[in-house]
């Protein structure tokens, strides 16, 4: 018992490994054991844009840059909308954005199933939405907010962390079934073609796109929209 006081005094002071101990939180873009056993995988390596390339192109400028380990849109204007070299189908996968709190108000996306035929990223592929929610206009619409899948379905409250910090998503799409979470948060839920799913399509600026959503299979996009993006812990695994 004069040992556990002992302990618990000098826990209360200076700490006793004895008494608390947590392990340190994993460095960015790296898998720990259990992710390894659970089947993730890095789509990021922190130091190069490997594995990635430009939308319609075989390779990626230098609009986007490995930056203090995070992927990211380095230069104005020269960016272009990126894709992954591999195609997923179903899949759940982890992803950190992060905006900038000075110059143009942060607008992005995150694309699944892209194809590269449709005449424009989002003409085809659904898009979560990152936007600067205080700053930019598209925060001010739970349509467009963070979050939301673009045009369709609405966040209904802010999720988001303030401008600056880094934000986590979680998304899952397995056969037509999606669900986006942000912040440990589920935002949105719906099912790809869906009666609810074809309504709100028909209703929207995708009417006239025919394919938009349709695709069963393809890569993963991050949307260059003028503004500075940052992201890191890319991390995928395959779902039957």
């Amino acid at each position: 018992m004069k040992a556990r006081a002992s302990c618990l005094l000098l826990a209360a002071t200076i700490g006793c490994a004895s008494v608390s101990s947590q392990a340190p939180p994993p460095q960015p873009n790296t898998l720990t054991d259990a992710e390894r056993a659970a089947g993730w995988r890095l789509l990021f390596d922190g130091k190069t844009t490997n594995g990635w390339r430009n939308y319609n192109a075989d390779t990626i400028g230098s609009g986007w840059q490995a930056v203090d380990g995070a992927l990211t849109r380095a230069a104005r204007n020269t960016g272009g909308d990126i894709v992954t070299r591999e195609s997923f189908r179903n899949f759940e996968l982890v992803i950190e954005w992060k905006l900038s709190p000075t110059g143009p108000a942060g607008n992005s996306g995150l694309f699944y199933r892209v194809q590269e035929d449709t005449g424009a990223i989002y003409w085809g592929a659904p898009e979560m939405a990152i936007v600067d929610n205080a700053r930019h206009g598209d925060g001010r619409r739970e349509v467009t907010s963070s979050g939301a899948n673009h045009s369709l379905y609405p966040v209904a409250h802010i999720h988001t962390r303030p401008v600056g910090e880094w934000n986590h998503i979680r998304l899952v799409v397995n056969g037509n079934h999606v669900e986006h979470w942000l912040n440990g948060e589920k935002v949105v839920e719906y099912e790809l073609g869906s009666d609810d799913w074809k309504a709100r399509v028909a209703a929207s600026k995708f009417a006239d796109k025919p394919r938009y959503g349709k695709a069963t299979e393809g890569h993963l996009g991050l949307q260059e929209h003028g503004s500075f993006v940052a992201f890191r812990n890319i991390k995928i695994r395959a779902l039957r």
